[in-house]
Order: structure tokens, then C-alpha cells, then sequence
């Protein structure tokens, strides 16, 4: 007795593999799209960790989103703050004006910072032309300790 078996119900289909691909990859694509889209802050210097000697060099860069000087309301667009070991400051609220909040309403992307040797978390928080905080999304805090 001779069997015969048929694969055609669950043959190999390249049509069907090349648009299940297709598929695929545009997700992907769209999903790193949006990733990208948002904005963010980030430190360039100094770097998570670092040991620095005063005065030092704070440069700051920001994505998704424009920088602009103090009293400019455009939407999407704002300066950066530096915060001296105190965390982010909440959405829509005024960032602080001491000597731990330093504005940079100029539109200035780098600065040069003294502090006395010792541990700090220094926070980037990114602000409106009103000095109003977009929040901890729009924030970067690193550790840094000066010598």
C-alpha cells in the first residue's frame, strides 16, 4: 500500500511571507518614528559620573524641540535651567530663581559652573519663555563630583 501526502495546504507562500515582512518592518519604522519624536534634554558635558575641577564646563542639548530666549511664548520651544541637586520641577509650574536654579534665558546652550569640591546632581530642566517647566519628561539629571 503506497501513501501520499500533500503539502500544498501548508506550502511555503512567498507572496505571503514578503507582505507579512512588509508588515512588519512599517511597524517598526513607525514605532521608531514616534520614539524619536519626542523630546527630550540631555547633558554633552560633563558625562554621568564624571569628575570635574571647578569652574567646569556645562554643555546642554535638547531634541524635538526649539531653543528660544526668555519671553519667547512659541509653542515647542523654550531654554534650559540648571538645578543644583534639588530634581525636576513639576509640569506648568515657575522654576525657582536662586542660587540652585540657574536660568540661561539667553537661549545659552553651555556654561561654565563653580561650585566647591564635593557631590552633586545636577538637573537640566527644560522651561517656557515664562520660566514654566515642562516638566520631569523635559529633564536630564546626572551625578558629577568636584574635586
Amino acid at each position: 500500500m503506497t501513501s501520499t501526502i500533500s503539502l500544498t495546504s501548508r506550502a511555503f507562500q512567498p507572496s505571503r511571507f514578503i507582505k507579512t515582512l512588509f508588515a512588519a518592518s512599517v511597524l517598526l519604522v513607525a514605532a521608531q518614528a514616534a520614539q524619536a519624536a519626542e523630546p527630550s534634554v540631555s547633558f554633552t558635558a560633563p558625562m554621568d559620573g564624571a569628575v570635574v575641577s571647578s569652574p567646569f564646563d556645562v554643555k546642554f542639548a535638547v531634541s524635538g524641540m526649539e531653543i528660544r530666549p526668555l519671553g519667547d511664548m512659541t509653542p515647542n520651544t523654550g531654554h534650559h535651567h540648571l538645578l543644583i541637586n534639588t530634581g525636576p520641577v513639576a509640569k506648568g509650574a515657575p522654576i525657582p530663581m536662586d542660587d540652585t536654579h540657574l536660568h540661561y534665558g539667553k537661549g545659552q546652550t553651555e556654561a561654565k559652573i563653580t561650585l566647591p569640591p564635593g557631590k552633586y546632581a545636577l538637573t537640566m530642566q527644560f522651561g517656557d519663555g515664562a520660566h514654566q517647566s515642562y516638566g520631569p519628561a523635559m529633564s536630564k539629571t546626572i551625578n558629577i563630583t568636584v574635586k
